[in-house]
């Protein structure tokens, strides 16, 4: 049963031969209405305070679920720019790899080729100086059997030397002739393929 302030004071009893008495139960009425008025505006206050605690308190759990969210996304965000990052690097890490490999083995073929050409022009010097040294020598021979003179063909009397010598007199002076000068092949010694190898890791 619900009842105010007003209902309490107007409330009315039935008399009867020994009843209460009438001024007491009136004063002890409106003392229970004021207490009554100021009980439910009290409550009534309270009742504002729960709504505006309960609406912050609504607020409070908006904002917690838009943080959690806000923090929910941004760890998903640092997540995937992690694994994105990470496989960045992996990709760059292979590229580079990748690339060190080709240089390397680029530079081993060139080395190759260079040392295959050096070898080349090796065995072209060799083969230029046997060349060389085998015109010489048949050369060598053709001078020595021209000198020779077995027979006395080209061996003059006096008679025929005092009309050389007058010959040669009247004639201009024949240069002196020049012995062919030996190749020194000493200067450089032709390395052989572990020389090599050596002389191709110093430039390396």
């Amino acid at each position: 049963m619900k009842l105010t302030a007003l209902e309490i004071k107007q409330q009315q009893f039935e008399k009867s031969l020994r009843g209460y008495d009438v001024g007491e139960v009136k004063a002890f009425l409106n003392v229970v209405s004021t207490e009554w008025e100021y009980l439910v505006a009290k409550n009534r206050e309270m009742q504002r305070e729960v709504d505006q605690l309960k609406d912050k308190l609504k607020h409070y759990e908006r904002v917690e679920q838009a943080l959690h969210e806000t923090l929910q996304t941004a760890k998903e965000t640092s997540d995937q720019r992690l694994a994105s990052a990470k496989k960045e690097a992996r990709n760059r890490l292979e590229k580079a790899e990748m690339q060190a490999e080709g240089i390397v083995g680029k530079a081993r073929q060139q080395r190759h080729e260079i040392r295959q050409n050096i070898m080349t022009l090796l065995d072209r010097r060799e083969e230029i100086i046997r060349g060389i040294k085998s015109y010489l020598d048949l050369a060598q021979e053709s001078l020595t059997s021209f000198s020779k003179d077995d027979s006395g063909t080209f061996t003059l009397n006096r008679d025929e030397e005092a009309d050389a010598d007058a010959v040669a007199a009247n004639a201009p002076a024949r240069p002196a002739k020049q012995e062919p000068k030996e190749e020194n092949t000493s200067a450089f010694v032709i390395p052989d393929a572990d020389d090599l190898d050596d002389f191709l890791d110093k430039i390396d």
